[in-house]
């Protein structure tokens, strides 16, 4: 699997994204806690590597949240519910639901998330989680204006084409 690009901090264009090898390639190229992979008008993918003995941090987001994990093995607690996840799992974590996800294994966790609508700026790439604390705490880590208007809106704005 090549490097991944930089995403974009613009709108996205009407074409495909593609990413190989997602469930296969991925330990070997994932090295920070945060990469934020493509975000869209209404959703966003974020590849996240949680470190042996390592969290991402007990939250509550505002957003949507689908996590797919692809290698090790955790613990997820959501909502106040416990569950061991391991590579090939997939948690739903509905907005306002508190949640955490802590790495039990002897390898890193990898996953890859789906916040709808985004949650991350566009081009976040964080190296450690105090990294990604910091950058949020202070501000500097906020989904694009873009990424968070309305469907009507979008439709309004010419962004998408309403179809029958």
């Amino acid at each position: 699997m090549a490097p991944f690009l930089t995403p974009s901090s613009d709108r996205p264009k009407h074409e495909m994204q593609y990413f190989p090898d997602m469930l296969t390639a991925l330990p070997s190229e994932s090295a920070e806690f945060r990469r934020v992979l493509w975000t869209g008008l209404y959703s966003q993918v974020v590849l996240m590597t949680v470190p042996v003995g390592g969290d991402i941090g007990d939250e509550t987001h505002t957003v949507d949240q689908i996590l797919t994990l692809t290698s090790g093995t955790g613990l997820a607690q959501v909502g106040g519910k416990e569950q061991k996840v391991k590579a090939g799992d997939l948690v739903i974590v509905p907005a306002g639901t508190q949640h955490q996800f802590i790495n039990t294994g002897s390898t890193p966790l990898l996953l890859y998330t789906v916040y709808s609508p985004a949650e991350h700026k566009a081009t976040t790439v964080h190296k450690t989680k105090e990294q990604g604390d910091k950058e949020e705490e202070e501000g500097r880590d906020e989904p694009p204006e873009w990424s968070q208007k309305s469907k009507a809106e979008n439709e309004r704005e010419g962004w998408v084409k309403v179809t029958e």
